[in-house]
């Protein structure tokens, strides 16, 4: 077999283990700076890997009458994210590189959200239905952002490749272009959405939907999607700092490696502060926001266009 490819597979694997076990970990961390921010003592921080296990160790409760696709969305939700993981930096080049490139990372990143909708229709709960037009709304809104950012830094480099894109590509040789800065800016401001946090977790509203889309799941299911969401968490996170702070990359490992995991944990902590001191949007005013911010990254791309 030929060497490339085994380490194809190997640090494919890798990136896949890495995600699955530090991603519950963010989520730790995620609730003990909460509730230290908000003067609580918090859960320990391994009470995530705990309640997946006992959610994964319950018995998968099914109906007569259970759609095929509420049990197929819970396992695609967790393969889209695990298979995005594939294709991310993760400290070190994305291992499936040439197994894909930016068009198909952006429809993969899509996969993620549309999964929940698939989760919410196959339910059927008036909780649910409400959970996924709240989600689909926002998706509509939210999704080409990221989708901007990368074809930004597509344009900066002239290539597709996920290597070229996913290093600082929104910058250019020639210093920082005004499309870099606004793109930077567009995505802190929506980072937020993309990983369901306050105050943007309209769908899955706890005190006003009850999970939304999810409430229907329980034991084994709803574990992939919790799984799936920490790990979204992780995801968008090496996305960021693979787009807008590569710096340091190239050092020897375990250098490179650490510094990488440093930004991806100050960015965890960000969204954490953030999420303790911000209330909940409404829906009307998430969407709001979002517009805004899409028609920022036109200008952005337009500035691309000519090398700004």
């Amino acid at each position: 077999m030929d060497r490339s490819l085994i380490w194809t597979i190997v640090a494919g694997v890798l990136n896949i283990g890495i995600v699955l076990l530090v991603a519950p970990l963010c989520q730790g961390v995620l609730r003990k700076v909460t509730a230290r921010v908000q003067s609580r003592q918090g859960p320990p921080l391994p009470q995530p890997y705990f309640d997946l296990l006992k959610l994964l160790g319950k018995e998968d409760i099914e109906s007569g009458q259970t759609p095929a696709m509420q049990r197929f969305a819970a396992y695609l939700s967790l393969a889209t994210v695990l298979t995005v993981a594939c294709l991310v930096p993760m400290g070190f080049a994305p291992p499936m590189n040439h197994a894909g490139d930016v068009i198909l990372l952006i429809y993969l990143l899509t996969l993620c959200g549309v999964c929940t909708l698939l989760a919410g229709l196959a339910a059927g709960s008036t909780y649910s239905l409400v959970g996924i037009s709240r989600e689909m709304m926002s998706m509509i809104a939210l999704e080409p952002l990221f989708a901007i950012a990368l074809i930004v830094g597509a344009v900066h480099t002239g290539s597709f490749r996920l290597d070229t894109v996913l290093h600082g590509s929104v910058y250019t040789a020639a210093g920082v272009p005004w499309s870099g800065l606004i793109m930077l800016g567009v995505i802190l401001l929506s980072f937020q959405a993309f990983v369901q946090r306050v105050p943007f977790d309209i769908s899955e509203a706890e005190t006003e939907l009850m999970e939304g889309p999810l409430m229907e799941y329980s034991g084994p299911k709803l574990a992939l999607f919790k799984y799936a969401q920490m790990a979204k968490l992780v995801i968008y996170s090496a996305l960021f700092v693979s787009l807008f702070a590569p710096w340091g990359s190239a050092l020897v490992f375990p250098f490179g490696w650490l510094l990488f995991w440093a930004k991806v944990l100050v960015l965890v902590l960000l969204v954490t502060l953030v999420a303790a001191t911000h209330a909940r949007y409404r829906i009307d005013q998430a969407l709001r926001f979002f517009a805004s911010l899409f028609a920022v990254a036109l200008v952005a791309l337009v500035l691309a266009s000519y090398g700004h």
